[in-house]
């Protein structure tokens, strides 16, 4: 099995990537909730729909979120991080730069080159099927996989399955925003979950 990645975020850190510090010395505590909204009706009438648009045209805002994320997924030792298509790889890449870690995608069957190992799985209506590239991770590899929202669970079920079945091992998972009230967690197979924000309804 190959050794997680030593370089890790400790408290000696300065980065201002990873520090919030500064923030609560003036007194301010940060809810990123006051920085994500809501939009009714999309994609389809009766779903609330959770932008997080706002949240990264805010600077303060995405280097807090950011500087959360990295203290979550630094706790598990990864080597490579995993973003789910699409907006997981606002999340998962920059974490990895900023870590030090590898980065790769899990995306829509069609949509990488060369070749590709795929996972099929039910919706609740009709399948879906992801994709990684077949050299993207090795053996043992310690993986963490991110995405923006957690809601059903589905495709991050998907993703821990896949990479699973390819040898590596999956410590981590974690999401900017979790939908509680969905119960994806539950789908998880008992791989470690965490989420900056949460939502009941």
């Amino acid at each position: 099995m190959m050794l997680a990645n030593p370089r890790i975020l400790n408290d000696t850190d300065q980065s201002p990537y990873y520090d919030e510090r500064n923030l609560i010395l003036k007194g301010v505590i940060m809810d990123l909730k006051d920085h994500i909204r809501g939009i009714p009706d999309f994609p389809k009438p009766g779903i609330l729909f959770y932008d997080i648009s706002t949240l990264l045209a805010e600077p303060d805002a995405w280097q807090v979120a950011m500087g959360r994320m990295a203290k979550i997924v630094s706790r598990h030792q990864p080597d490579i991080l995993a973003g789910l298509d699409a907006r997981g790889f606002l999340v998962a890449a920059p974490l990895a730069l900023k870590l030090g870690l590898g980065f790769t995608m899990v995306r829509k069957k069609g949509k990488l080159p060369g070749e590709t190992i795929q996972y099929d799985y039910d919706l609740e209506y009709g399948s879906n099927t992801i994709e990684i590239q077949a050299d993207c991770v090795k053996p043992g590899q310690r993986v963490v996989i991110l995405d923006d929202l957690l809601a059903t669970g589905g495709t991050m079920e998907a993703a821990i399955k896949l990479f699973k079945d390819v040898g590596a091992e999956v410590v981590g998972t974690a999401c900017m925003i979790e939908l509680t009230f969905l119960n994806g967690r539950e789908r998880l197979d008992g791989v470690p979950f965490d989420t900056l924000v949460a939502y009941d309804d």
